[in-house]
């Protein structure tokens, strides 16, 4: 199997860890942001450091991959953070699709990060999505917008750091590595809230902290894998899996129902990572 095909399975995996994770922290009930935050990134700081610890290279970093590591961690926790108060404020299927704007952000910020141009056509494709994103967030003057705006920022977080994760794969750099170099940033960063405003936990939202932890661990090596392993601009469009995931739990377990407005956007967004992937192809095989 070439590495084109593993991403992709690697990516659709992700996708749905991910939207796993999103239902668990749902169902965490009302607890802070941040306490959500760092129970969630010390499994997944835990499980890492295990698999370091039992690798043949151990905790050895490059020397080139220190500035990478603290970016991909720095966009990675800020998109971390607002996702997951996107998730406590709206319809989970609304935050993760604010969320998947991310492969969009990330074409964005290649140009930056990698040096990978991105051509009219795809242009043309990011600059629908973010039109379907305002079906999603709906601009208006309540605080409803301003919860899907924080969805978008923890979109455009995420984007940048998954530029900074295939950097660090084009370098070598160990997926085991760049996830837990993240997972313990964010805990240092997350941590001293824990004495300010923290709430008491039940056994159940304990259990259910620590199964976000766990379906997050497996999306966040999923998608690390995924992208040391294709360009974004090949694969990202199946990252779009983890919305209908999502939707699925949130309308099963949650009776969540998206308004004619998102669902629109969600057909442009999705409908433009489509054609974007479809066109990708097609003037892959003309070269």
């Amino acid at each position: 199997m070439n590495d084109k095909k593993q991403g992709i399975i690697y990516i659709i995996m992700a996708g749905f860890f991910f939207a796993l994770m999103t239902f668990f922290v749902r169902m965490s009930g009302d607890l802070p942001t941040m306490q959500k935050a760092f129970f969630r990134n010390a499994v997944a700081a835990v499980a890492a450091v295990i698999l370091l610890a039992k690798s043949d290279e151990g905790f050895k970093i490059k020397n080139d991959s220190w500035k990478g590591l603290f970016l991909r961690s720095f966009f990675g926790t800020t998109g971390l953070i607002c996702n997951f108060y996107a998730v406590d404020h709206l319809a989970i299927a609304d935050a993760n699709i604010l969320n998947k704007l991310s492969p969009f952000f990330a074409i964005i910020m290649s140009y930056f990060v990698l040096k990978e141009k991105a051509n009219r056509t795809e242009w043309l494709c990011v600059v629908t999505a973010f039109i379907g994103a305002v079906f999603v967030v709906k601009p208006s003057m309540n605080v409803q917008f301003l919860n899907a705006m924080i969805g978008v920022i923890g979109g455009f977080g995420a984007g940048v750091a998954y530029s900074f994760v295939r950097k660090l794969g084009k370098q070598g750099e160990r997926g085991s590595v760049i996830v837990m170099c993240f997972s313990v940033f964010s805990c240092i960063v997350t941590a001293p809230f824990l004495f300010v405003g923290a709430k008491p936990m039940s056994a159940y939202q304990i259990v259910m902290l620590l199964f976000a932890g766990a379906a997050a661990t497996g999306g966040q090596l999923s998608i690390t894998k995924a992208y040391t392993k294709a360009p974004a601009k090949e694969i990202s469009v199946f990252d779009y899996s983890q919305v209908i995931f999502a939707a699925l739990l949130g309308f099963v377990f949650l009776q969540q129902i998206p308004d004619y407005l998102s669902v629109i956007g969600y057909v442009i967004i999705i409908g433009s990572a489509i054609f974007k992937w479809n066109y990708n192809l097609r003037h892959e095989e003309n070269i």
